[in-house]
């Protein structure tokens, strides 16, 4: 799930110039196999309520309680299965880090992995929606459209023994390149790893390019499908890092396809515009 104050990939906030974030809030959440919904409510300003502890857009609620974050889901899903998503998630961190990632010279965009790992509870309102497991929670900042500044990028997220493992690659619209990679213990520390070669991987549903790291001649692969666009893919994916391997989070996201404008009018059909709410 992903808390919007500017919704990135709004297409009412493309439309709108990109003038008020707050006007354009979202609290996105999507489940995943048999039955999975997909939430992403355009709100509007009346809808967001915000603390150093807590944001709050329209019913929906992330805050924190001492050291777990708690987020409180009341979300309609959007079509072709449009019911409600109540439930909650407690995120509980190992440990919060200080690192922070400018993705551009001018530090248009930053990168902020709050807690690379974390362990999750997950109660929604659906027979079999409960489980326990492995969590993360980061953070982007920007104060320029993404595909402003890139034409691509991709990111993973993979479980370690030792900790977690992060990577992050993009392809500036200026034609120079972002590679970074980063190794977690669970106590929070955080190092600049030697990076390993990129490897390709079979393009998603929607022909999106996917690349990751993996040591050399291992060929990372997808092994659950989670989330498909033209423009974006999510995906569980195995790969291999110093000999281990581990199956993490993934994700690819072609800028240039975002920017067409035939996108902007399918991605309403996906998010609905709410403009109005009162608690």
């Amino acid at each position: 799930m992903i808390g919007f104050i500017g919704s990135v990939f709004s297409p009412w906030y493309r439309w709108s110039g990109r003038k008020r974030p707050q006007n354009h809030v979202c609290i996105n959440v999507a489940t995943y196999g048999p039955g999975g919904r997909f939430t992403m409510t355009d709100r509007g300003e009346s809808a967001l309520r915000q603390t150093a502890s807590r944001l709050q857009v329209g019913p929906s609620m992330m805050r924190w309680d001492g050291d777990k974050l708690i987020i409180d889901i009341n979300e309609i899903s959007s079509h072709p299965w449009v019911n409600r998503i109540r439930g909650q998630i407690t995120v509980t961190p190992s440990a919060v880090t200080q690192v922070e990632l400018p993705l551009t010279k001018d530090d248009s965009h930053i990168w902020r992995p709050f807690a690379p790992r974390s362990r999750i509870s997950v109660e929604i309102d659906r027979p079999g929606w409960q489980w326990d497991g492995e969590g993360y929670f980061d953070a982007n900042f920007g104060t320029r459209a993404l595909e402003e500044d890139f034409s691509y990028w991709t990111w993973g997220r993979f479980p370690t023994s030792q900790g977690a493992t992060c990577f992050y690659d993009a392809t500036r619209l200026d034609g120079s390149e972002l590679a970074a990679g980063f190794a977690f213990d669970a106590d929070g520390s955080a190092r600049a790893i030697p990076l390993p070669p990129k490897a390709r991987m079979k393009r998603s549903l929607w022909a999106v390019y996917r690349e990751t790291r993996a040591d050399l001649g291992y060929e990372p692969h997808q092994v659950r499908p989670m989330l498909d666009a033209p423009f974006y893919n999510r995906a569980a994916v195995r790969t291999c890092l110093d000999g281990e391997e581990v199956t993490g989070v993934h994700e690819s996201l072609d800028l240039t396809r975002f920017r067409s404008p035939l996108i902007k009018p399918m991605l309403a059909v996906r998010v609905p515009r709410r403009a109005r709410w009162q608690l």
